[in-house]
């Protein structure tokens, strides 16, 4: 493999949905973010460089408050996620505000990636064993150009909250463990020692603790950003008039599924995902982490 392999992690969101990066919510026991986490699992797994995708307005916001925690530590290098930067012949319609979603996060990246990598959110805990199969995936030979990606498939069990419904992708797959396909179910909760829920359709659906389902932590080869381009460009061509619409990863990968131009490896994981989808969440995953760090699997400060 002649690049080192990269965590991405897709933050230009971040800004927004927390009102401002110095209220990042700390959740560790000296103070640490879930970001932390995944930099340090990252790097414990055999990650050295981090590409931080995150707004060119935020960036000397970024630096200082969450960049210069890495640096040092591994090699770090940042990317824009630009409302503005669109195929040529394309515009921004009138009354748009935001970029155009995962998709183009990851296409925006082009520049700043140079090998396989792997990509996440940049406000989820994913637990090192994610990080672990995806970097030995992208390590196997032969995967370069041939459009095989895998994804972290997590025990749907091990993504629910104790606050509120869910809604997560259910993973489908083939006696090989390739993705078929992920359907979105929404109100997900524990019913008894099943999982029930209902499709976009309202269709009810029930599922074992174990089965799989994405959280957006996924291993690409550096021929995802091809495919990204032509279809960033057909998803404009149809949908780019909306203020609205958004170029979705999951919903990309699917289509070259569908096409037979990918193939993507589940690795299930028996790590437990941890995020605050509801406020009284922090709770639970701060005293989650403090079990961890109090078992010796984290250091107190991680860094």
């Amino acid at each position: 493999m002649s690049e080192a392999i990269s965590l991405l992690v897709m933050a230009a969101g971040m800004g927004s949905r927390y009102g401002g990066l110095k209220q990042l919510d700390p959740v560790g026991p000296a103070g640490e973010v879930l970001l932390d986490y995944a930099v340090y699992d990252a790097k414990q797994a055999g990650i050295s460089r981090v590409v931080f995708l995150i707004r060119k307005d935020l960036e000397a916001d970024f630096r200082k408050v969450i960049g210069k925690r890495y640096e040092g530590k591994l090699e770090v290098d940042y990317a824009f996620q630009e409302l503005h930067d669109l195929p040529q012949g394309f515009s921004v319609p009138e009354g748009r505000k935001k970029p155009w979603g995962t998709g183009q996060a990851i296409l925006a990246a082009r520049k700043a990636i140079r090998g396989p990598f792997v990509a996440i959110n940049a406000d989820d805990f994913y637990g090192r064993e994610s990080y672990q199969l995806l970097h030995k995936h992208l390590l196997l030979p032969g995967g370069e150009g041939s459009g095989e990606f895998a994804m972290a498939g997590f025990r749907l069990d091990q993504t629910l909250s104790d606050h509120g419904t869910v809604t997560r992708g259910v993973c489908v797959r083939d006696g090989k463990n390739f993705l078929v396909g992920v359907e979105e179910y929404f109100e997900l909760k524990k019913d008894g020692d099943k999982v029930s829920g209902k499709s976009a359709q309202g269709v009810r659906g029930e599922f074992k603790g174990d089965a799989p389902v994405s959280m957006n932590c996924w291993g690409f080869q550096p021929s995802i950003f091809t495919l990204l381009q032509e279809g960033f460009a057909n998803f404009l061509q149809k949908e780019g008039g909306s203020d609205k619409s958004e170029y979705l990863i999951p919903n990309a990968v699917g289509g070259w599924i569908t096409q037979g131009r990918a193939k993507v490896k589940v690795l299930p994981t028996a790590a437990k995902w941890a995020g605050m989808t509801y406020p009284e969440d922090k709770q639970l995953v701060a005293a989650y982490l403090r079990g961890l760090v109090g078992q010796g699997v984290y250091p107190d400060p991680l860094f």
